[in-house]
Formats: C-alpha cells, sequence, structure tokens
C-alpha cells in the first residue's frame, strides 16, 4: 500500500509541473543562462520544499477546499507572482551573464519559490480531495509522509527533463541570455495575463 501511495506521488506531481508555470520556466531559464550545474541546484532544494509544501496542503486539504473563493485569492496572488518575475527577468535580458555563480544563490532560489508556489494548492486541493475521498490514500502522518516524498522525486523529475530539454535546445541552436530572458519574461506576462481575464471572465462577463 505504501509503494502505491509513493508511486502515485511520483506520478501526479511529474504530471503537475507539465503545464507552464512558474517554476519549469525558471528551470529552463536557469539552464541556458547559468548551465545545468545551477538548475540541479534549484531543482533538489526546491524538491525538498515540495516535500513539505505537499504535506502541508494534503494534511489541511479538506479545510482549504472549503473557503470561501479561494480560487480567487490564488488567482491574485498569481497575477502578482508572473508580473514580478515577468518584471524581474525583463529588466535583466541586457545583463551580461556572469562566468561563475554561487551554489548558494541556486539553493536558495529554489527554496524560495519552493513556498511561493501558490499555483500547486488547487492541484493539490482537486487531486488530493479525489484520492482521499476514494480512499487510495489516507490522511495518516505515515501515508501523507511517504506521498510527500514521491511528490517531491516526481517534482524533481520533471523539473531535471525541462532542463536537460533546455540544455539539448541550447546545443541545437544558438541561444543568447537576452533572447532567453526576453522569452520567458514574454511567457510570465501572458501566464499574468491569462489570470487578470479569468478573474475578469468569472466576476465581469459569466
Amino acid at each position: 500500500m505504501l509503494f502505491l501511495t509513493f508511486f502515485l506521488g511520483v506520478i501526479l506531481n511529474s504530471l503537475g509541473y507539465i503545464p507552464p508555470g512558474n517554476i519549469n520556466l525558471t528551470v529552463v531559464q536557469l539552464t541556458i543562462t547559468r548551465g545545468i550545474k545551477q538548475a540541479l541546484y534549484f531543482i533538489a532544494a526546491f524538491s525538498v520544499i515540495e516535500v513539505l509544501f505537499t504535506f502541508g496542503v494534503m494534511r489541511f486539504v479538506q479545510w482549504l477546499s472549503s473557503e470561501i473563493e479561494f480560487d480567487n485569492y490564488i488567482d491574485g496572488v498569481m497575477i502578482v507572482l508572473f508580473l514580478v518575475l515577468g518584471i524581474t527577468t525583463w529588466r535583466s535580458r541586457k545583463e551580461m551573464p556572469k562566468t561563475d555563480y554561487s551554489n548558494k544563490d541556486s539553493i536558495r532560489y529554489g527554496m524560495l519559490l519552493g513556498v511561493l508556489n501558490p499555483m500547486q494548492i488547487p492541484f493539490w486541493l482537486f487531486v488530493g480531495t479525489y484520492l482521499i475521498s476514494h480512499e487510495w490514500i489516507d490522511i495518516g502522518y505515515v501515508s501523507l509522509s511517504v506521498f510527500s516524498i514521491g511528490s517531491g522525486i516526481g517534482a524533481g523529475l520533471a523539473l531535471y527533463g525541462f532542463a536537460r530539454f533546455a540544455q539539448y535546445i541550447q546545443t541545437k541552436f544558438t541561444l543568447t541570455t537576452y533572447v532567453v530572458n526576453k522569452a520567458i519574461a514574454g511567457l510570465f506576462f501572458a501566464l499574468s495575463a491569462y489570470h487578470i481575464f479569468k478573474l475578469i471572465y468569472i466576476h465581469f462577463i459569466k
């Protein structure tokens, strides 16, 4: 049973990080602008925080799902987060890339985005409610701990795939820091705009 719980954590969270978001886009950016080594430090730190993040959300999934208009708060946070990331990336597009980066910086960055990861809350609210209601996992500490560890590994594997893909693309095409940062910033702004239009549609059109 615990093996199935672990396997579900790995598979489900791997799938959760496939759609474009602030985390996988950051991994792509780090890989191309700073190198695969710094991206791996980021992924390792992020995955550790993801274990704790998943455990917390899954532990209180029923309480969180009962919050009034909880999705609206998430959309609001995502708008601000994507705008900040987009502006920061856009402003750094013309900066000359360093030849050496601190491993601690990548680790701290991974831990920071692991904490500021509201995009995964709706995902785990939906998935967690389904898994618990169908008794695929229980909310005991041992079961949730195993599931959360699997979740962290799943996130790490998915992000590692993005890092390797970015490295492959970089070897096939000449991608400058300017081009990469400009493209990533554009994607962040697009994702922010999506959440803005989503709120407008829900509150003023629907």
